[in-house]
């Protein structure tokens, strides 16, 4: 049984982790196979935008296998590779689609992680967060005591982190983690239909805005409005006034639908 599962719908594909009866927990086999999906979407150009989630309810994933490690850590250093064919957090992150993560269930330690890898995040009611690494006695190795702090406050972040306690949905939405808190049921489809609005952005400007913004929030914030006005000098130069109109035009009718 493959323990990544693709799903393609038009422009998006649904990647899901498969070992629910682990809990999905990132046994070696599972990175391999989650950093190959990853790296084999960013290169299919019929791929827009992608959805990444756990097979169940129970979890979106539980982290590193722990009773893997229990038996073997001889593998827990290639865990922290940097290249995204064999790091599957790195392949997430240097994916340069849109990926939505839809947390189904727990997201323990290493899949705190994985989620934080995300673009965006849509929870399940089911959904908790939890970040145990110094409970279990390994240091984080995909950026969560970098990311989390800047994403929900140094406050907030030494809490989870010192503590391992528990998160769930409706406050990680109130702390600003996760964007839409919704009804099992309603997981996927709201995270298919989001990936969908997304897929239907032009690519390349889709590529090109989630760079700017990444690459920005990884600057200081005078160093993100230059490279911002560097970056949009050089790109709105290049588009003509018929592309704006017939895009403006699209945007318009777009919003009355919408608004219908």
């Amino acid at each position: 049984m493959p323990l990544v599962l693709i799903e393609r719908e038009d422009a998006i594909a649904v990647v899901t982790l498969n070992r629910p009866e682990a809990m999905n927990a990132l046994s070696s086999g599972l990175r391999a196979e989650l950093a190959a999906a990853m790296v084999a979407l960013e290169a299919d150009p019929a791929v827009h935008a992608i959805v990444l989630t756990g097979a169940g309810e129970r979890a979106f994933t539980a982290g590193l296998d722990l009773k893997e490690l229990g038996a073997d850590t001889s593998n827990l250093g290639a865990a922290n590779a940097t290249e995204a064919n064999e790091n599957p957090v790195k392949a997430i992150e240097s994916c340069t689609k849109p990926v939505i993560g839809a947390i189904n269930g727990v997201a323990i330690t290493g899949g705190f992680e994985v989620a934080l890898a995300c673009d965006v995040l849509i929870a399940s009611s089911n959904a908790r967060f939890a970040d145990t690494h110094a409970r279990v006695g390994i240091m984080p190795g995909w950026g969560l005591s970098q990311k989390l702090s800047r994403l929900i406050g140094i406050y907030r972040a030494r809490e989870l982190s010192f503590t391992g306690n528990f998160l769930d949905a409706q406050a990680a939405r109130d702390w600003g983690l996760v964007n839409h808190v919704v009804a099992p049921a309603d997981l996927l489809p709201t995270a298919k239909k989001l990936a969908h609005e997304m897929a239907g952005v032009d690519p390349v400007m889709l590529r090109n805005y989630k760079a700017l913004i990444n690459q920005g929030f990884e600057a200081s914030f005078g160093e993100g409005l230059a490279l911002e006005a560097k970056l949009s000098t050089a790109a709105n130069s290049a588009v003509s006034a018929d592309e704006v109109e017939a895009r403006r035009r699209a945007v318009m009718e777009r919003g009355r639908t919408q608004a219908s």
